[in-house]
């Protein structure tokens, strides 16, 4: 904030320099403005900080159809694959690698998912993360207007454990899945297809239970 004086003291010509010297910073500042390299925001994300809450997702394949009640189509299908990056900008990858996964989506506002991920989290305090399953989370439908934002802080503060993707502010990775209510589960086996989709809360039976059919038991 520039001081307020008098006129006499407004000598013109340091005036002009500096106006150069100002306007050669806002050039080089808007010439880097393509660049990523984790310091600034992309257009279209929500940040805090150093930590962005959406990040860009890529979708490679067909989306699955929205999940609703009866028997599930997506069942067998094979699942989209999908890039992106966690909170903190480190790559996350939705991936058909050979590795079966149980994928949750959660929304930050849903009082749902709220009482779900500490369930989760206890669980897998207890017992440790499944052998041989990934578990991967996304956070998505991240709105900054409503409660208990951000997603990155409250995921903390649970002492959350799985990989956390940062779905776009499209919800282009929830869409892929053909999610339709929260918190939503997808179970892949090692193949990359469908075992099983279920969304609302979870028991921690139910939640082995789905683990068990990513892995292709029971």
């Amino acid at each position: 904030m520039n001081e307020k004086r008098s006129p006499r003291s407004f000598p013109l010509v340091p005036i002009a320099v500096g106006m150069i010297v100002v306007l050669g910073l806002v050039a080089v500042l808007l010439s880097r403005g393509g660049d990523d390299d984790g310091s600034g925001v992309e257009a279209g994300s929500v940040a805090t900080g150093s930590i962005r809450e959406t990040r860009p997702v890529s979708v490679a394949g067909a989306a699955l159809p929205p999940h609703g009640e009866g028997v599930d189509a997506a069942v067998g299908l094979p699942a989209p694959e999908v890039t992106g990056a966690a909170f903190d900008g480190d790559a996350v990858a939705i991936s058909n690698d050979g590795t079966p996964k149980v994928l949750m989506f959660l929304a930050h506002w849903c009082p749902h998912c709220q009482k779900e991920v500490p369930v989760v989290a206890q669980w897998i305090e207890q017992k440790g993360a499944p052998e041989g399953v990934e578990l991967v989370s996304v956070a998505t439908a991240t709105v900054a207007e409503r409660p208990n934002y951000p997603p990155s802080a409250w995921l903390e503060r649970e002492g959350w454990q799985p990989v956390v993707l940062a779905d776009d502010e499209q919800g282009s990775a929830a869409t892929a899945f053909g999610l339709t209510a929260f918190p939503f589960f997808v179970a892949l086996d090692a193949q990359g297809k469908v075992v099983e989709r279920v969304s609302g809360e979870l028991t921690v039976q139910q939640i082995e239970d789905l683990v068990a059919r990513a892995r292709g038991v029971g």
